[in-house]
């Protein structure tokens, strides 16, 4: 079976305190509840600004301004040991401010749904021209901006929501049906943000796979949203709209679904694609979710540590043919998470790290890292939910342990040698594994490491569909080197060579009597 390669990744945050102080989940909540100005006003004075968000060793890991072993060296906890100089660029992508998001949002909107209020137009205007992706044929598309009176009237009258930026009014969002709630202001917020991101990853997928947007085949996007209206409800094609977005004028596209798991079934997808010829170059891309922003506040406020689930996560992969050089995605060996496979931790690292390692005759200590939930510890642990990625890897360390290919006593070395300290945001589908992807294929490159596992698991009983969970793996491996082309004059020896073979049995069944 041919395999594919990763040409290049890309990863990106979208600095977005104000957006998330109004419309995450667990803020909107609180704001419904008795105490909902005391925990609004914790949360103002708690939160990480930007330049802190752009010193904090995890989100600059994110975006590539640091290797995984630079950043295992950082001290802990991140939150506490804030790095000297803030980063707003890294190899991969960028920490977008506010400000700037919000105008891409506006750049990204295709029914003037987002108003901004004329002087913050005019300024992000400003700051966008300096971008060096955005270009002006982008900054032509965004409006002149409004009167404050008149975005003020659309929030009192007109069913939009407020956007603010640095405590001021920069704009609103409307609704774009006046009864469809599917339409409504707050779920076009979500979906454009959605957009957006995922909007900003490809152009700087495009941009370091060194490539022109219109070369990009097919886009696959797999982030948490829905875009859809009353009669069909996350209907879709949130992949196709920002191929526009970015420029991809040859490309089509289709999105994919499976909560955490989403992203790896993605690949998986664009792999089959690209394998089979049916494609050539396929770009895997998601943007964040607004309604994950500050998710776990509440609890961080209670305990009084930082809350700082305040970045929109997004990423984006390019899926091209094996070349013999780029680092390669093993189509062989794809872990899979049956119906019947059980849904208790061992039935799904079985199913998901041992079962593949079985098929492709590999053992549990011949993958160098392993990739499962990447989440942030200073994120997690505040929240009860303990070290994800840490509670992952003890969890492959028994089921090595119980196979017989680890002694009881190395469970430790095994965690410390073949894991990975979280470095991505609770976005739900962002920390799956593909956060790794990028610091993969560089380490294969340069003879560091050898194989990596990329795990993604869903949590499919969160739709009330199904008490199921859901999961996929696949391997990236360093390229094998292609098999040289047999020659014209190799065949024909060859050939030669059997037919004398058959004229020398002939002969000699006919004793020697020439036909």
């Amino acid at each position: 079976m041919a395999n594919v390669a990763i040409q290049a990744v890309a990863y990106c945050l979208n600095y977005a305190h104000e957006m998330g102080a109004l419309y995450g989940t667990t803020p909107m909540q609180e704001r419904d509840s008795a105490q909902g100005r005391e925990f609004s006003e914790k949360l103002g004075v708690a939160a990480r600004n930007y330049d802190d968000t752009c010193a904090y060793a995890p989100n600059l890991a994110y975006i590539g301004d640091m290797t995984m072993g630079e950043f295992e060296q950082c001290a802990r906890p991140f939150c506490d040991n804030l790095l000297p100089k803030a980063q707003r660029w890294g190899r991969y992508g960028e920490i977008m401010p506010e400000d700037e998001f919000i105008g891409l949002m506006q750049i990204c909107d295709s029914f003037d749904l987002i108003r901004l209020e004329q002087a913050f137009a005019d300024a992000v205007r400003r700051k966008l021209g300096e971008h060096p992706l955005v270009g002006e044929a982008r900054i032509q598309k965004m409006q002149k901006g409004f009167a404050l009176a008149e975005i003020e009237r659309l929030v009192a009258e007109d069913h939009a929501i407020p956007l603010y930026f640095s405590g001021t009014l920069a704009g609103c969002c409307c609704s774009a049906h006046a009864t469809d709630q599917n339409l409504h202001a707050h779920v076009m917020l979500e979906n454009l943000a959605s957009k957006a991101g995922a909007t900003l990853a490809l152009m700087h997928l495009v941009r370091n796979a060194g490539m022109l947007p219109e070369q990009i085949d097919f886009v696959v996007e797999c982030s948490e949203e829905a875009a859809g209206d009353m009669n069909q409800r996350g209907g879709g094609n949130m992949a196709k709209a920002i191929a526009e977005s970015a420029g991809c004028v040859n490309g089509s596209g289709f999105d994919v679904r499976g909560f955490c798991a989403g992203p790896v079934n993605a690949l998986i997808a664009a792999a089959g694609m690209v394998a089979s010829g049916i494609r050539k170059n396929v770009a895997v891309v998601s943007g964040g979710a607004v309604a994950k922003l500050y998710m776990n506040a509440r609890e961080h406020l209670k305990k009084e540590v930082a809350p700082l689930e305040n970045c929109l996560g997004n990423f984006a992969a390019l899926v091209v043919p094996q070349d013999g050089v780029t680092p390669e995605m093993r189509l062989d060996a794809i872990g899979k998470h049956s119906v019947a496979a059980g849904a208790s931790p061992q039935a799904i690292t079985t199913a998901l790290v041992y079962e593949p390692l079985t098929v492709a005759g590999l053992a549990f200590a011949d993958v160098d890292k392993y990739a499962p939930e990447l989440h942030i510890g200073d994120i997690t642990l505040p929240a009860g939910a303990g070290n994800v990625p840490e509670a992952n890897y003890k969890m492959i360390a028994a089921l090595a342990v119980l196979k017989g290919q680890l002694e009881r006593n190395e469970i430790n070395d095994f965690v410390a040698k073949h894991g990975l300290p979280g470095f991505a945001h609770t976005q739900g589908h962002i920390p799956s594994g593909v956060p790794f992807i990028g610091h993969a294929v560089d380490a294969i490159r340069a003879g560091e490491m050898t194989r990596t596992m990329i795990i993604g698991k869903g949590s499919l009983f969160l739709g009330r569909l199904t008490n199921l969970a859901d999961g996929a793996s696949f391997m990236i491996e360093k390229a094998k080197a292609p098999e040289a082309p047999i020659s014209t004059a190799a065949v024909k020896e060859a050939l030669l060579s059997v037919l004398e073979e058959m004229a020398n049995a002939l002969d000699k069944d006919s004793g020697g009597a020439k036909p």
